[in-house]
């Protein structure tokens, strides 16, 4: 029986973010499949101590098509007691939380006990995450407290289906990959795009995207352009979460000063189509991950794409059709830049990636969803 009634339980607008984003998506791919879809959002998401960002807030975004409630505080328990209630007076059919840090099992596993799962609605967990990339005194115990919450659970990518298995007796997991985000703009001419980020029309860009923190390894992508064709410059486009100065004297020591462009604010959505549409490659350099949204980005402007060996990210990445999958490490991210370049491989990587991404979309993931219990 298709469920009529759907309630997301994660960020949604005006929070920003890539997991704000993707509910969006997915709630208007349920709604187009004749679902009556709400999405329980954040008054609070994160406590300013907890943020290390400039904002959490979207300030140039429009608000989507959607019923956003925004009534979590995620510090607040008589704020989790309120939400509880008000999810009974829905009348669900399917609830759908969203989970990607163990902070959030806290708050979010006792709205869902409180709201009781003896009931008929069906409790599903969309997971991002559940072992963290930055481990905290606590983790273990929050993420248990939350999974234990649930009925059953959607992951992205294979690891954190099996990172699910350490926490609950076999649980009952389904996988489907993430798909391509569809709301970043349309890829324009390449050498405009360069303009419009005031970089040299002469040069070849690779990008490096999204929220500058360790385990994404932007050291080791520094550490390899040194190496790169001289015509090749990166550029990182997003906000730092770490420590910026480490960065900056990493590129002053290397020398490549004029090679590394840094944008470190927060793009915004419309102008991640700028970025995407200035660079040949998109590298993500990740010491660990689980999936990833910035690949599904890059599909979306048929961009090949390098990333490292780690968590679910080889499986969206075919090595050598789209892009490189590779060790983690400096020579080996080097190697791989330099074979795209000297044999070309970009034209081919694009006819593939056309093909590939066909796979991903968020009326497949909403129909499995429905379809699954």
């Amino acid at each position: 029986m298709i469920k009529k009634k759907v309630i997301i339980i994660g960020p949604a607008y005006p929070l920003r973010g890539g997991i704000s984003d993707s509910n969006h998506s997915l709630g208007l791919a349920l709604q187009k499949l004749g679902c009556e879809v709400k999405i329980l959002s954040f008054s609070l998401q994160y406590p300013s101590l907890l943020f290390p960002g400039k904002t959490q807030f979207d300030t140039n975004g429009s608000k989507p098509n959607l019923f956003i409630f925004s009534k979590i505080n995620s510090i607040n328990p008589l704020s989790w007691i309120k939400t509880a209630f008000w999810l009974k007076k829905q009348q669900s059919d399917l609830i759908i939380t969203r989970f990607w840090i163990p902070f959030m099992g806290i708050s979010l596993g006792t709205i869902l006990r409180l709201y009781g799962s003896k009931n008929n609605t069906d409790l599903l967990a969309l997971c991002d995450n559940v072992i963290p990339h930055e481990k905290r005194f606590g983790d273990h115990f929050l993420t248990r407290y939350f999974l234990n919450s649930n009925h059953r659970f959607l992951v992205m990518s294979k690891s954190v289906g099996n990172d699910i298995s350490t926490f609950i007796k076999n649980p009952k997991v389904d996988f489907h990959p993430h798909p391509v985000y569809d709301h970043f703009g349309e890829l324009i001419d390449k050498s405009q795009a360069i303009n419009g980020l005031s970089l040299d029309v002469s040069k070849k860009y690779i990008l490096f995207f999204g929220f500058i923190r360790k385990y994404k390894g932007l050291d080791l992508l520094l550490n390899a352009l040194p190496y790169f064709p001289n015509n090749v410059e990166l550029v990182v486009a997003g906000e730092f979460y770490d420590n910026e100065s480490e960065y900056k004297d990493q590129v002053s020591k290397l020398r490549i000063e004029n090679k590394v462009h840094f944008f470190s604010d927060f793009i915004p959505e419309n102008k991640v189509n700028l970025f995407f549409s200035a660079c040949d490659i998109v590298v993500q350099p990740y010491k660990s991950a689980t999936q990833s949204g910035v690949a599904q980005i890059a599909y979306h402007f048929n961009k090949p794409i390098l990333v490292t060996n780690v968590g679910g990210l080889p499986e969206i990445v075919p090595h050598k059709k789209v892009g490189y999958v590779v060790d983690v490490n400096s020579n080996a991210i080097a190697e791989a830049v330099n074979d795209f370049y000297s044999q070309n491989r970009e034209l081919n990587f694009i006819d593939n990636i056309k093909i590939e991404k066909k796979k991903y979309s968020w009326s497949n993931m909403a129909s499995q969803i429905l379809k699954s219990k």
